[in-house]
């Protein structure tokens, strides 16, 4: 007899977009709200929060990724803003890890709160992190995250490593005249520990077009001052569904990479859609195409309206972004969203 998994897809043909890229991966935003300010994320005062009323439950994101369960979709992110300050989190943990076919838990985070959670996390069946940072000078973090907790964030890697939450990613925005200067510290860091920093290009949103436009550093930079420290060589992604070119020092316990939405672009490979906080499915990261699951799943509609929602979505799955240096990406709410 097959599993679980081997009957689930026999039942049901796999998401593939109009392109013919497979969809394996759904980021689950369970929150907008997040407890830092990052420059080149948003306003220091915040943004217009999502009304509470209209953020999914846990179990309404539960229904919805057992229907992208049953069409193909294998790996489910978590995200915010910041996830880990909705209370509980680990009861969604618990609730998406029993369902069939899904075989990867992951959650981006900023870390903050990541010491304390993550054994409670990893007990409930979380799989690994990424964890978003930008420098390794406190003064600096406070500058850039407009709040302090430089040793809390360490902290959090450190509790993520011991609670075996890994490949533990580390994703490094970099911004010329802010933390270029720290790549090389960065990457010192592959060498001592195991972990996987990701250098993103900053992209443009609402609030930061002339920041990005004036900070922008492109992979290649990124990837020509890495390659002066040694010998650089190509290697697979650790393991999980993100965009980033990765490469190694010989013989060492991490790796660095390179994520380039603007230098290079990822399109083609594309095989994840985003769920909002508030039920709506995002289908490009740069663009305006949503498809609202909330109403027709309060309205009873279950597993079998939101599949095929799933489907029709497809249609209109765009081929690739048209982001450029300078110009700002619509509909976007949180810089989070793009790490893998």
């Amino acid at each position: 007899m097959g599993s679980v998994i081997d009957l689930i897809e026999a039942v049901a043909e796999p998401l593939v977009d109009a392109f013919r890229r497979p969809i394996t991966y759904l980021r689950v935003s369970v929150t907008d709200r997040c407890n830092l300010r990052c420059v080149y994320c948003m306003p220091e005062a915040g943004l217009p929060w999502i009304p509470k009323p209209e953020i999914l439950s846990y179990e309404e994101i539960a229904t919805i990724v057992r229907a992208a369960a049953g069409i193909g979709v294998r790996s489910i992110r978590l995200t915010g803003g910041e996830p880990l300050i909705r209370r509980d989190l680990e009861r969604l943990v618990a609730l998406i890890a029993a369902i069939p076919g899904i075989d990867d838990i992951a959650l981006s985070t900023n870390g903050l709160l990541l010491a304390d959670l993550a054994p409670r996390l990893a007990a409930a069946g979380l799989r690994r992190v990424n964890v978003s940072l930008d420098t390794l000078h406190d003064d600096r973090f406070t500058a850039i995250a407009r709040r302090s907790g430089l040793a809390r964030v360490l902290a959090g890697i450190d509790a993520a490593i011991e609670n075996g939450l890994g490949p533990v990613k580390i994703n490094c925005v970099v911004m010329r005249g802010a933390n270029d200067d720290e790549l090389e510290a960065f990457a010192q860091m592959t060498r001592e520990r195991p972990v996987h920093i990701r250098f993103i290009e900053v992209m443009p949103v609402t609030d930061n077009v002339d920041l990005q436009r004036d900070a922008w550093v492109s992979s290649d930079e990124v990837l020509a001052r890495l390659g002066a420290l040694g010998d650089l060589h190509s290697v697979p992604n650790p393991h999980g569904n993100g965009p980033a070119r990765t490469f190694a020092y010989d013989g060492v316990p991490g790796t660095v990479g390179v994520i380039s939405p603007l230098a290079h672009d990822y399109c083609e490979t594309c095989n994840r859609v985003r769920l909002s906080a508030d039920g709506r499915l995002k289908l490009c990261l740069f663009g305006d195409h949503l498809i609202d699951l909330r109403t027709p799943l309060r309205a009873g509609g279950g597993e079998a309206a939101i599949t095929e929602l799933f489907r029709a979505s497809m249609h209109v799955k765009p081929e690739r972004h048209f982001l450029e240096l300078g110009q700002t990406a619509s509909a976007m709410r949180a810089f989070s969203e793009i790490g893998g």
